[in-house]
């Protein structure tokens, strides 16, 4: 325990997530070490992030403007849009470069032990996008654990009355990855999806 404002510091930045009591010491300690570290343009992100940034209208996804760069974008494919639990995911995705559709934020994942359920989710807003006779196909894309796998289950029974092509995003072992290493479920997804060997 430090006394007055260090402590202050240290648990502020410990309420962040990730970010452990031993983490939060060592940030704390770089910002007073470190003579160069600019903690007044820190400040300043930090509002203007909190001030600016919003969710877009659409999709739910982080924005500056009403609506995010990705359902603005008119050369995306209009007729697919991927289900993801969080903004971060989305990144992640893009990332691959191998979707050009459309997305959707759910805003977390189905978890009665947290108290989340399907009415806590943008599941509403996903059906009144689905209800464009334009979309063809919905991508689920949430986490492969517990509160993912009912989410994707939840959705997957609720679009079933509709006439869209439903599809879940493969698992199974992670490249570079070894066999002997791999969980249950894993591996039994990993057989669950394998694919035909091209001749």
């Amino acid at each position: 325990m430090y006394e007055g404002i260090i402590q202050e510091l240290i648990d502020e930045l410990g309420r962040l997530p990730g970010i452990g009591p031993k983490s939060a010491q060592r940030i704390a300690f770089h910002i007073l070490q470190t003579e160069t570290f600019d903690v007044t343009r820190l400040a300043e992100v930090l509002i203007e992030v909190r001030d600016k940034v919003h969710f877009c209208s659409v999709c739910g996804n982080v924005s500056e403007q009403d609506t995010c760069s990705i359902c603005r974008d008119p050369r995306r494919s209009q007729n697919v849009i991927c289900v993801v639990e969080e903004a971060k995911d989305v990144v992640a995705i893009e990332r691959t470069r191998e979707f050009r559709g459309l997305y959707h934020v759910l805003g977390g994942a189905i978890s009665p032990i947290d108290g989340i359920g399907p009415d806590n989710l943008r599941i509403r807003e996903l059906m009144q996008r689905l209800a464009d006779a334009s979309i063809e196909e919905v991508i689920i894309a949430t986490d492969p654990n517990l509160e993912g796998e009912a989410t994707a289950t939840y959705l997957s029974r609720l679009l079933t009355v509709l006439e869209i092509r439903v599809t879940r995003l493969a698992s199974g072992l992670p490249v570079g990855g070894d066999l002997e290493y791999a969980d249950e479920v894993t591996l039994g997804r990993a057989f669950e999806g394998r694919r035909l060997v091209e001749k």
